[in-house]
Protein backbone atom coordinates (compact mmCIF):
# COMPACT_ATOMS: atom_id res chain seq x y z
CA UNK A 1 0.00 0.00 0.00
CA UNK A 2 2.49 2.42 1.12
CA UNK A 3 2.42 6.03 2.69
CA UNK A 4 -1.46 6.41 3.09
CA UNK A 5 -3.13 9.60 1.52
CA UNK A 6 -1.00 10.54 -1.18
CA UNK A 7 -1.70 11.50 -4.76
CA UNK A 8 -1.48 7.92 -6.58
CA UNK A 9 -1.29 8.19 -10.98
CA UNK A 10 -1.07 5.45 -12.89
CA UNK A 11 2.93 4.46 -13.81
CA UNK A 12 2.99 5.87 -16.98
CA UNK A 13 1.46 9.55 -16.39
CA UNK A 14 3.83 9.09 -13.00
CA UNK A 15 7.22 9.00 -15.73
CA UNK A 16 5.58 11.84 -17.80
CA UNK A 17 4.72 14.02 -14.67
CA UNK A 18 8.39 13.46 -13.52
CA UNK A 19 10.26 14.06 -16.62
CA UNK A 20 8.32 17.11 -18.18
CA UNK A 21 6.66 18.59 -15.49
CA UNK A 22 8.63 18.28 -12.06
CA UNK A 23 12.36 18.42 -13.65
CA UNK A 24 11.20 20.10 -16.98
CA UNK A 25 13.29 17.91 -19.25
CA UNK A 26 12.44 17.45 -23.12
CA UNK A 27 11.06 14.10 -24.23
CA UNK A 28 12.68 10.86 -24.82
CA UNK A 29 15.59 12.00 -22.08
CA UNK A 30 15.96 8.77 -20.52
CA UNK A 31 15.69 8.31 -16.76
CA UNK A 32 19.18 6.99 -15.83
CA UNK A 33 20.32 5.58 -12.13
CA UNK A 34 24.11 3.65 -11.14
CA UNK A 35 25.98 6.93 -12.24
CA UNK A 36 29.06 6.68 -10.06
CA UNK A 37 28.72 10.47 -9.84
CA UNK A 38 25.29 10.59 -8.84
CA UNK A 39 24.25 11.93 -5.17
CA UNK A 40 24.84 9.01 -2.14
CA UNK A 41 21.09 8.07 -0.93
CA UNK A 42 20.74 5.84 2.26
CA UNK A 43 21.35 1.71 2.34
CA UNK A 44 18.28 0.33 3.26
CA UNK A 45 16.71 1.61 6.36
CA UNK A 46 15.13 -0.81 9.31
CA UNK A 47 13.28 0.35 11.79
CA UNK A 48 10.40 -1.32 14.57
CA UNK A 49 6.88 -0.67 14.20
CA UNK A 50 5.92 2.76 16.01
CA UNK A 51 8.91 3.82 15.33
CA UNK A 52 9.60 7.04 12.86
CA UNK A 53 11.90 6.54 9.69
CA UNK A 54 14.70 9.31 8.13
CA UNK A 55 15.11 8.73 4.82
CA UNK A 56 18.07 10.65 3.78
CA UNK A 57 19.53 11.40 0.01
CA UNK A 58 23.22 13.38 0.09
CA UNK A 59 23.41 15.88 -2.71
CA UNK A 60 25.38 18.86 -4.23
CA UNK A 61 25.15 21.92 -5.71
CA UNK A 62 24.97 20.47 -8.94
CA UNK A 63 20.98 19.63 -8.41
CA UNK A 64 18.75 21.82 -9.35
CA UNK A 65 15.36 19.97 -8.34
CA UNK A 66 14.75 16.95 -6.23
CA UNK A 67 11.76 14.73 -4.72
CA UNK A 68 11.16 12.01 -2.65
CA UNK A 69 8.82 9.11 -4.38
CA UNK A 70 6.64 6.16 -3.01
CA UNK A 71 5.84 3.45 -5.50
CA UNK A 72 3.73 5.79 -7.28
CA UNK A 73 2.85 8.21 -5.07
CA UNK A 74 4.84 11.56 -4.36
CA UNK A 75 5.85 12.31 -1.36
CA UNK A 76 7.31 15.67 -1.39
CA UNK A 77 8.72 17.98 -4.08
CA UNK A 78 11.47 20.43 -2.93
CA UNK A 79 9.72 22.06 -0.20
CA UNK A 80 6.04 21.15 -1.81
CA UNK A 81 4.16 18.23 0.13
CA UNK A 82 1.93 15.76 -2.45
CA UNK A 83 1.03 13.65 0.06
CA UNK A 84 -1.97 13.76 2.61
CA UNK A 85 -0.26 12.15 5.20
CA UNK A 86 0.10 13.51 8.18
CA UNK A 87 3.11 11.05 8.93
CA UNK A 88 5.28 12.34 6.43
CA UNK A 89 7.31 15.48 7.08
CA UNK A 90 9.81 17.26 5.19
CA UNK A 91 12.55 17.49 7.50
CA UNK A 92 15.94 19.06 5.61
CA UNK A 93 16.50 20.18 2.28
CA UNK A 94 19.73 22.04 1.75
CA UNK A 95 22.80 21.84 -0.87
CA UNK A 96 23.67 18.65 1.00
CA UNK A 97 21.61 16.45 1.96
CA UNK A 98 17.29 16.17 1.15
CA UNK A 99 15.66 14.19 4.37
CA UNK A 100 12.24 13.18 4.79
CA UNK A 101 10.62 11.25 7.99
CA UNK A 102 7.91 9.08 8.52
CA UNK A 103 6.24 8.57 12.25
CA UNK A 104 4.83 6.12 13.87
CA UNK A 105 5.89 3.41 10.96
CA UNK A 106 3.72 0.24 10.26
CA UNK A 107 4.02 -2.65 7.95
CA UNK A 108 2.21 -1.03 4.79
CA UNK A 109 5.04 1.61 4.79
CA UNK A 110 7.20 -1.49 3.80
CA UNK A 111 9.04 -0.91 0.47
CA UNK A 112 10.75 1.10 -1.76
CA UNK A 113 11.01 4.74 -1.60
CA UNK A 114 12.78 7.06 -4.69
CA UNK A 115 14.87 10.07 -4.59
CA UNK A 116 14.71 11.70 -7.63
CA UNK A 117 17.23 14.82 -8.51
CA UNK A 118 17.75 16.42 -11.59
CA UNK A 119 21.31 17.82 -12.37
CA UNK A 120 22.44 19.75 -15.34
CA UNK A 121 18.98 18.56 -17.44
CA UNK A 122 19.64 15.06 -16.54
CA UNK A 123 17.52 13.00 -14.00
CA UNK A 124 19.14 10.50 -11.95
CA UNK A 125 16.60 8.33 -9.31
CA UNK A 126 18.10 5.90 -6.43
CA UNK A 127 15.72 3.50 -4.32
CA UNK A 128 15.88 2.82 -0.97
CA UNK A 129 14.37 -0.30 0.57
CA UNK A 130 12.32 0.56 3.83
CA UNK A 131 11.81 -2.53 6.13
CA UNK A 132 9.29 -2.69 8.88
CA UNK A 133 10.07 -5.05 11.98
CA UNK A 134 7.54 -5.74 13.93
CA UNK A 135 7.67 -7.46 17.45
CA UNK A 136 6.44 -11.03 18.02
CA UNK A 137 2.93 -11.03 18.94
CA UNK A 138 1.21 -14.68 20.26
CA UNK A 139 -2.21 -14.18 18.43
CA UNK A 140 -3.85 -18.36 19.30
CA UNK A 141 -2.31 -21.05 21.65
CA UNK A 142 -4.47 -23.92 23.13
CA UNK A 143 -6.82 -23.60 26.34
CA UNK A 144 -5.69 -25.34 29.51
CA UNK A 145 -6.12 -28.83 29.14
CA UNK A 146 -7.35 -32.12 31.05
CA UNK A 147 -6.44 -35.69 29.85
CA UNK A 148 -6.56 -38.99 31.55
CA UNK A 149 -3.11 -40.59 31.84
CA UNK A 150 -1.93 -42.36 28.43
CA UNK A 151 -3.81 -40.19 25.98
CA UNK A 152 -2.38 -37.93 23.61
CA UNK A 153 -2.61 -34.32 23.12
CA UNK A 154 -1.63 -31.62 20.72
CA UNK A 155 -0.64 -27.87 21.73
CA UNK A 156 -0.64 -25.41 19.82
CA UNK A 157 0.71 -21.71 19.27
CA UNK A 158 0.71 -19.11 16.59
CA UNK A 159 2.61 -15.90 16.73
CA UNK A 160 2.96 -13.24 13.87
CA UNK A 161 6.10 -10.71 13.53
CA UNK A 162 8.10 -9.52 11.19
CA UNK A 163 10.99 -11.37 10.56
CA UNK A 164 8.90 -14.34 11.10
CA UNK A 165 9.55 -15.25 15.29
CA UNK A 166 11.06 -18.41 16.44
CA UNK A 167 8.68 -20.90 18.56
CA UNK A 168 9.59 -23.21 20.87
CA UNK A 169 7.72 -25.16 24.08
CA UNK A 170 9.25 -26.14 26.64
CA UNK A 171 8.04 -28.07 29.94
CA UNK A 172 8.32 -26.20 33.22
CA UNK A 173 9.16 -28.69 35.62
CA UNK A 174 12.92 -29.28 37.44
CA UNK A 175 12.87 -32.43 35.78
CA UNK A 176 12.74 -31.10 32.57
CA UNK A 177 15.50 -30.60 29.90
CA UNK A 178 15.91 -28.54 27.12
CA UNK A 179 13.09 -27.54 24.49
CA UNK A 180 10.12 -30.07 23.85
CA UNK A 181 9.67 -28.64 20.35
CA UNK A 182 10.98 -25.72 18.23
CA UNK A 183 7.97 -25.40 16.33
CA UNK A 184 3.88 -23.88 16.85
CA UNK A 185 2.95 -27.56 17.60
CA UNK A 186 3.70 -30.29 20.51
CA UNK A 187 2.67 -33.54 20.23
CA UNK A 188 2.69 -35.73 23.31
CA UNK A 189 1.85 -40.00 23.21
CA UNK A 190 0.73 -42.20 25.77
CA UNK A 191 1.18 -38.72 28.63
CA UNK A 192 1.92 -40.17 32.06
CA UNK A 193 1.09 -38.23 35.25
CA UNK A 194 5.00 -37.23 35.34
CA UNK A 195 4.36 -34.78 32.23
CA UNK A 196 1.69 -33.10 33.78
CA UNK A 197 2.33 -29.36 34.78
CA UNK A 198 2.31 -25.67 32.76
CA UNK A 199 4.22 -25.87 29.14
CA UNK A 200 5.80 -22.81 28.03
CA UNK A 201 5.25 -21.21 23.95
CA UNK A 202 7.77 -18.48 23.37
CA UNK A 203 7.94 -16.53 20.54
CA UNK A 204 11.10 -14.30 19.85
CA UNK A 205 12.52 -12.76 16.43
CA UNK A 206 15.37 -10.66 18.80
CA UNK A 207 13.17 -7.52 17.82
CA UNK A 208 11.91 -7.43 20.98
CA UNK A 209 12.01 -9.67 24.26
CA UNK A 210 10.70 -12.64 23.74
CA UNK A 211 6.78 -13.35 24.37
CA UNK A 212 5.80 -16.29 26.19
CA UNK A 213 2.40 -17.95 27.02
CA UNK A 214 1.65 -20.91 29.64
CA UNK A 215 -0.62 -23.76 28.77
CA UNK A 216 -2.14 -25.71 32.20
CA UNK A 217 -2.08 -29.79 31.00
CA UNK A 218 -3.47 -31.88 33.89
CA UNK A 219 -3.25 -35.66 33.96
CA UNK A 220 -5.65 -37.56 35.70
CA UNK A 221 -5.24 -40.57 37.42
CA UNK A 222 -6.43 -43.51 39.72
CA UNK A 223 -5.14 -43.24 43.42
CA UNK A 224 -2.28 -44.77 44.25
CA UNK A 225 -1.86 -45.80 48.28
CA UNK A 226 1.87 -44.50 49.03
CA UNK A 227 1.67 -44.95 52.38
CA UNK A 228 -0.04 -47.17 55.33
CA UNK A 229 1.72 -48.52 58.20
CA UNK A 230 0.77 -50.64 60.81
CA UNK A 231 0.73 -49.32 64.25
CA UNK A 232 0.99 -50.38 68.15
CA UNK A 233 -0.98 -48.97 70.88
CA UNK A 234 -1.16 -49.69 74.64
CA UNK A 235 -4.64 -49.79 76.29
CA UNK A 236 -6.33 -47.03 76.98
CA UNK A 237 -3.51 -44.92 75.09
CA UNK A 238 -4.25 -42.84 72.08
CA UNK A 239 -3.82 -44.23 68.54
CA UNK A 240 -3.70 -43.03 65.23
CA UNK A 241 -3.78 -44.84 61.36
CA UNK A 242 -3.18 -42.64 58.50
CA UNK A 243 -3.48 -43.78 54.98
CA UNK A 244 -1.30 -42.04 52.56
CA UNK A 245 -2.81 -41.47 48.64
CA UNK A 246 -1.92 -39.18 45.17
CA UNK A 247 -4.25 -39.22 42.65
CA UNK A 248 -6.25 -36.49 40.25
CA UNK A 249 -8.98 -36.07 40.84
CA UNK A 250 -7.78 -35.68 44.68
CA UNK A 251 -8.98 -39.32 46.22
CA UNK A 252 -11.56 -39.78 48.77
CA UNK A 253 -11.37 -42.33 51.57
CA UNK A 254 -13.47 -44.96 53.67
CA UNK A 255 -11.89 -47.18 56.21
CA UNK A 256 -13.19 -50.53 57.18
CA UNK A 257 -12.88 -53.15 59.95
CA UNK A 258 -13.75 -56.69 59.19
CA UNK A 259 -16.02 -55.71 56.15
CA UNK A 260 -17.73 -53.28 58.08
CA UNK A 261 -17.24 -49.45 57.12
CA UNK A 262 -16.56 -46.78 60.04
CA UNK A 263 -18.37 -43.41 59.96
CA UNK A 264 -17.57 -40.07 61.58
CA UNK A 265 -19.24 -39.56 64.92
CA UNK A 266 -18.48 -43.53 66.31
CA UNK A 267 -17.57 -43.49 69.90
CA UNK A 268 -14.11 -42.71 70.60
CA UNK A 269 -13.36 -42.83 67.02
CA UNK A 270 -12.67 -39.62 64.64
CA UNK A 271 -12.39 -40.34 60.81
CA UNK A 272 -10.49 -37.50 59.07
CA UNK A 273 -10.38 -37.21 55.12
CA UNK A 274 -7.86 -34.65 53.51
CA UNK A 275 -6.95 -34.00 49.60
CA UNK A 276 -4.41 -36.65 49.71
CA UNK A 277 -4.96 -38.43 53.09
CA UNK A 278 -6.96 -40.16 55.54
CA UNK A 279 -6.28 -40.28 59.56
CA UNK A 280 -8.33 -42.74 62.12
CA UNK A 281 -7.89 -41.35 65.53
CA UNK A 282 -8.65 -43.80 68.51
CA UNK A 283 -8.96 -41.36 71.48
CA UNK A 284 -9.19 -44.19 74.33
CA UNK A 285 -7.89 -47.75 72.51
CA UNK A 286 -10.09 -50.88 73.66
CA UNK A 287 -9.06 -54.45 73.38
CA UNK A 288 -12.10 -54.30 70.17
CA UNK A 289 -10.20 -52.23 68.89
CA UNK A 290 -7.71 -54.24 67.82
CA UNK A 291 -7.34 -55.81 64.15
CA UNK A 292 -6.74 -55.26 60.64
CA UNK A 293 -8.07 -51.98 59.18
CA UNK A 294 -8.70 -51.70 55.29
CA UNK A 295 -7.88 -48.08 53.79
CA UNK A 296 -10.02 -47.13 50.38
CA UNK A 297 -9.02 -44.80 48.00
CA UNK A 298 -10.80 -44.00 45.26
CA UNK A 299 -11.93 -41.72 42.57
CA UNK A 300 -13.54 -41.59 38.83
CA UNK A 301 -10.77 -43.47 37.01
CA UNK A 302 -10.32 -46.35 39.92
CA UNK A 303 -9.93 -47.65 43.40
CA UNK A 304 -7.15 -49.21 45.37
CA UNK A 305 -7.02 -50.33 49.19
CA UNK A 306 -4.64 -51.30 51.81
CA UNK A 307 -4.68 -52.89 55.13
CA UNK A 308 -3.50 -51.72 57.93
CA UNK A 309 -3.31 -53.51 61.75
CA UNK A 310 -4.01 -51.85 65.08
CA UNK A 311 -2.14 -54.19 67.39
CA UNK A 312 -1.71 -54.23 70.80
CA UNK A 313 1.66 -53.34 72.83
CA UNK A 314 2.26 -53.54 76.39
CA UNK A 315 2.72 -50.15 78.68
CA UNK A 316 6.20 -50.15 80.51
CA UNK A 317 6.55 -51.56 83.99
CA UNK A 318 8.26 -50.33 86.69
CA UNK A 319 11.13 -52.60 87.15
CA UNK A 320 11.54 -51.66 83.33
CA UNK A 321 11.71 -48.19 83.99
CA UNK A 322 14.26 -48.87 86.86
CA UNK A 323 16.25 -50.93 84.62
CA UNK A 324 16.19 -48.13 82.12
CA UNK A 325 16.54 -45.26 84.63
CA UNK A 326 19.90 -47.44 86.33
CA UNK A 327 21.41 -47.94 82.75
CA UNK A 328 21.03 -44.13 81.79
CA UNK A 329 23.35 -43.14 85.11
CA UNK A 330 25.57 -45.83 84.58
CA UNK A 331 25.68 -44.45 81.13
CA UNK A 332 26.40 -40.58 82.63
CA UNK A 333 28.86 -41.66 84.77
CA UNK A 334 31.16 -44.48 83.04
CA UNK A 335 30.41 -43.35 79.39
CA UNK A 336 33.08 -42.41 76.89
CA UNK A 337 35.01 -39.49 78.41
CA UNK A 338 34.00 -39.41 82.00
CA UNK A 339 36.59 -38.07 84.19
CA UNK A 340 37.08 -40.28 87.70
CA UNK A 341 38.56 -38.10 90.59
CA UNK A 342 38.95 -38.53 94.02
CA UNK A 343 35.59 -37.75 95.12
CA UNK A 344 34.44 -41.03 93.09
CA UNK A 345 33.57 -42.73 96.43
CA UNK A 346 31.00 -39.93 97.55
CA UNK A 347 29.54 -39.46 94.15
CA UNK A 348 28.52 -43.53 94.59
CA UNK A 349 27.01 -42.62 97.99
CA UNK A 350 24.81 -40.20 96.32
CA UNK A 351 24.14 -41.94 93.48
CA UNK A 352 23.00 -44.65 96.47
CA UNK A 353 20.85 -42.98 97.97
CA UNK A 354 18.93 -41.39 94.58
CA UNK A 355 18.82 -45.14 93.38
CA UNK A 356 16.79 -45.98 96.17
CA UNK A 357 14.49 -42.83 96.38
CA UNK A 358 13.62 -43.58 92.71
CA UNK A 359 12.77 -47.49 93.67
CA UNK A 360 10.28 -46.21 96.63
CA UNK A 361 8.71 -43.70 94.23
CA UNK A 362 7.76 -46.52 92.25
CA UNK A 363 6.75 -49.12 95.00
CA UNK A 364 4.70 -47.21 97.16
CA UNK A 365 1.60 -46.72 94.99
CA UNK A 366 1.24 -50.78 95.10
CA UNK A 367 0.62 -50.68 98.61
Amino acid sequence: MGVGGCLVLPWRCLVVLCLRLLFLVPAGVPVRSGDATFPKAMDNVTVRQGESAILRCLVDNRVTRVAWLNRSSILFAGNDKWCLDPRVELVTNTQTQYVIQIKDVDVYDEGPYTCSVQTDNHPKTLRVHLIVQVPPKIVEISSDISINEGGNISLTCIATGRPDPMITWRHISPKAVGFLSEDEYLEITGITREQSGAYECSASNDVSPPVVRRVNVTVNYAPYISGAKSTGVPVGQKGILQCDASAVPSAKFQWYKDDKRLSEGQKGLKVENKAFFSRLTFFNVSEQDYGNYTCVAYNQLGNTNASIILYEISEPTSSTLFQEETTALQTTRQGPGAVHDGNSDGSRTVASVWLLSVLLFHLLPKF
